[in-house]
């Protein structure tokens, strides 16, 4: 099973303390997640962000296949960066690394992701099929919501 990376970037006209309030808010997820994958949080999120917390949500990544995705905020650094770790879900390995940084007139968001598909061989067949464009559409709906809330510096 391949270890496949996906990574983002995106300018934003924000402060730190700004980016950092609304990224790291668990219940935000909804808002930049496409409507059509049916995201709903069902715990986990009645607190602000920090390491340890579970965080478990249901989602329809693909039409008719409707799942439990448990995740894990294994670290945070204020206002820096945070990283959650998929517990279950449809990954047989998911790391996902979000970083904050200041750069003049703004943030600059970064994503790193590495993830392992489930099936094996098959798995890895329907990555450049279904799973790698599924990713590229979710993270251009989430760059399209966040430049529509909060403008962009490009």
């Amino acid at each position: 099973m391949a270890l496949h990376i996906k990574r983002g970037s995106l300018r934003l006209p924000l402060s730190v303390d700004q980016a950092w309030e609304f990224l790291s808010n668990p219940k935000n997820l909804k808002i930049i997640t496409p409507e059509a994958m049916d995201f709903s949080i069902v715990s986990g999120a009645e607190r602000p962000m920090y390491p340890g917390q579970i965080i478990e949500y249901d989602v329809r990544p693909l039409p008719g296949f409707k799942t439990r995705w448990v995740s894990e905020i294994s670290h945070v650094v204020d206002k820096n960066y945070f990283v959650d770790v998929q517990l279950q879900g449809p990954y047989a390995f998911w790391h996902h690394k979000h970083f904050i940084t200041e750069i003049p007139g703004g943030v600059l968001m970064e994503d790193i992701i590495h993830y392992r598909l489930p099936l094996g061989f098959l798995g890895d067949l329907l990555h450049p099929i279904l799973v790698k464009p599924k990713l590229d559409e979710i993270f251009a709906y989430r760059t399209k919501k966040l430049t529509e809330l909060f403008g962009t510096l490009d």
